[in-house]
């Protein structure tokens, strides 16, 4: 909460990046490196008092973003280009802030956000990724993406996704809105692109697991359906390594409407 004092609180929006692999994940966690950790420590010495950030989904461990969303309360006198060039004067390189911006008060990056995008990258191909290896997931054998798109079809839409969801996240609904996954490639990089609502814990990794032993011809992509009905984590693919997945952006609405009955906060990819 700021301090009271003669100046207005206003509410700023930060869209944020960073490469995920020093930070153990967005949450804030006593004594490890963690985005929201960071930020809030930079941003408090920048604002001259304690800041708390709201967010529009928290990462895990090794997830990296193009286009997080995150918002806090300030009295500081600091417009949204001043603050944005400070706080990025200050923050390690692996994290920068993209955009500053005042917002609507009653604006909430989590409640608010009306779909999230995510991409997850592999390599396919035999040469090992030397520079880039924190951001792929390489995979030598040959993918067949008629077949993974076959697939995918059957995962888009309202489902039970229990089939794909980690362990710390059985106790949540398993319901969610798939509303799109684009499968694409583009030099030696297959892309998986998962375009819903929201996720649940692990689940992006869990469907490109799946899908991937569909590319290998491990199964069938009529045996998806299945695989969502048995809701059954153990009948569907493995999970990949966070190097490969990115939030690349959170959509919201023109209007900020006020938030009844908030949902609580959801672990996402």
């Amino acid at each position: 909460m700021a301090p009271a004092n003669n100046r207005p609180e206003r509410n700023f929006r930060l869209t944020v990046a960073y490469d995920g692999t020093p930070f153990k994940g967005w949450q804030r966690q006593p004594g490890k490196p963690t985005v929201q950790g960071v930020l809030e420590e930079k941003l408090s010495a920048v604002c001259g008092h304690p800041v708390s950030l709201l967010v529009a989904g928290r990462t895990d461990a090794g997830v990296h973003a193009l286009g997080q969303t995150c918002n806090f309360n300030t009295t500081s006198r600091l417009g949204p280009a001043r603050l944005g060039l400070v706080l990025n004067q200050v923050l390690p390189h692996a994290l920068r802030v993209t955009r500053a911006q005042v917002v609507p008060k009653n604006f909430h990056a989590t409640y608010h956000a009306k779909a999230k995008l995510y991409r997850y990258v592999i390599r396919n191909r035999n040469d090992y990724a030397v520079f880039d290896r924190d951001w792929v997931y390489h995979l030598r054998r040959p993918l067949d993406l008629g077949k993974m798109r076959k697939a995918a079809r059957h995962l888009v839409g309202r489902h039970d996704f229990t089939s794909f969801c980690g362990i710390s996240g059985r106790d949540r609904n398993p319901v969610r809105d798939l509303k799109r996954i684009r499968i694409s490639k583009k030099g030696p990089n297959v892309l998986l692109e998962y375009y819903g609502v929201s996720f649940l814990h692990q689940m992006i990794r869990i469907l490109t697991g799946t899908l991937v032993y569909v590319g290998l011809g491990k199964v069938d992509p009529g045996a998806i359906p299945g695989i969502l009905g048995a809701r059954d984590r153990k009948l569907a693919g493995p999970t990949l390594p966070p190097t490969g997945l990115f939030l690349v952006r959170v959509d919201y609405p023109a209007a900020f409407p006020p938030v009844k009955n908030k949902p609580r906060g959801e672990p996402v990819e």
